[in-house]
């Protein structure tokens, strides 16, 4: 007998031998399958590598660029509020050095697991005082028309003058902040970038720059 394509012999009793002829049709499902898993593993695999590397820019970002950071508690208030969350460029001060009215995020000076957003009101050299809740920074008062009146202050200190590489920080809600005014000047080095967006929630949204 002469195989059309191939052939499976199955033996009888009678000695003579039954044909079961396979068609190309038989065979192509498991070819077909055949491609379509490695397809899908080819497509895994390219998932993967874009994952992995989507891992590794997002780290060397956070690591050396910038910082999405969320705020805690009310001291930069009304500037900021609770859970407000903010994107902070870690590469601002490796070139350039902090300005007054910047927004920060910074060390804690007295634990420095922790983290903090202030404002920064006087740096290297400056004098900075407060006469009945008025700061002043080398005898000129910084602007505060941003504050409501019940966040201001009535303290008297100072005047204090900046060492060089730090830098004197207070929070926006000035009775109700925990700042240089009492746990002293910043060194630069603990000023971990400064605060350039406000990205939530939406409707608040906000690029910031300076006072």
């Amino acid at each position: 007998m002469h195989p059309v394509e191939t052939q499976t012999l199955v033996p009888t009793t009678f000695g003579a031998a039954d044909v079961h002829r396979t068609s190309s049709a038989d065979v192509q499902p498991t070819t077909s399958g055949s491609i379509r898993l490695a397809r899908i593993g080819e497509e895994l695999l390219a998932w993967l590598k874009t994952l992995t590397s989507a891992a590794v820019y997002a780290t060397l970002i956070v690591t050396f660029g910038f910082q999405v950071a969320r705020v805690e508690g009310q001291s930069m208030a009304p500037t900021l509020e609770d859970q407000d969350r903010l994107i902070v460029n870690k590469l601002a001060y490796r070139i350039a050095d902090p300005q007054i009215g910047d927004i920060v995020m910074l060390y804690y000076p007295v634990d420095p697991d922790k983290s903090f957003v202030k404002r920064v009101v006087a740096g290297p050299g400056d004098v900075i005082r407060s006469v009945e809740g008025r700061v002043y920074r080398n005898d000129v008062p910084l602007p505060d028309d941003f504050i409501p009146i019940e966040f201001k202050s009535s303290d008297t200190w100072g005047p204090e003058e900046v060492k060089p590489g730090y830098y004197f920080v207070m929070g926006d809600h000035r009775n109700n902040s925990s700042d240089s005014r009492s746990w002293g000047f910043v060194p630069k080095k603990y000023i971990i970038g400064k605060v350039q967006v406000r990205w939530w929630p939406v409707n608040h949204a906000r690029i910031f720059s300076g006072f």
